[in-house]
């Protein structure tokens, strides 16, 4: 069973995006910030990520930033999902290192497509 950790402040989003991971058969984490998704991230590795920017204590590009120094989490692929949108915070988050960068608003059975794709790689 694949392992998703959804690293994302807003619990709506939490919920929607748990609910239907489940559904499609991801076993699923969820860390409100970046500092909670590090600490979870030592005891369980996903092998997909799913990581909103703007939150409290640790943001996005700080989280990415550590999971990149670790050769532990180098498997783990990175999806961002923001509601910053601009080409330079698209940019900024590619080169950091995430696979692939949604915007907010989404389309959950795209971003679903995305993942499944992306584990599978």
């Amino acid at each position: 069973m694949k392992k998703l950790l959804i690293v994302d402040d807003e619990p709506n989003i939490v919920m929607s995006l748990e609910y239907a991971f489940q559904k499609q058969g991801f076993h699923v984490f969820i860390a409100r910030d970046g500092g909670e998704a590090l600490q979870l991230m030592e005891r369980e590795i996903p092998d997909l990520i799913i990581l909103d920017i703007m939150m409290p204590e640790v943001d996005g590009y700080q989280t990415i930033k550590i999971i990149k120094e670790n050769p532990a989490f180098a498997k783990a692929k990175i999806i961002f999902l923001s509601a910053k949108s601009k080409a330079s915070d698209i940019e900024k988050g590619l080169s950091l290192g995430a696979d692939l960068y949604f915007t907010k608003p989404f389309s959950v059975k795209k971003l679903i497509t995305a993942a499944e794709n992306l584990v599978l790689s």
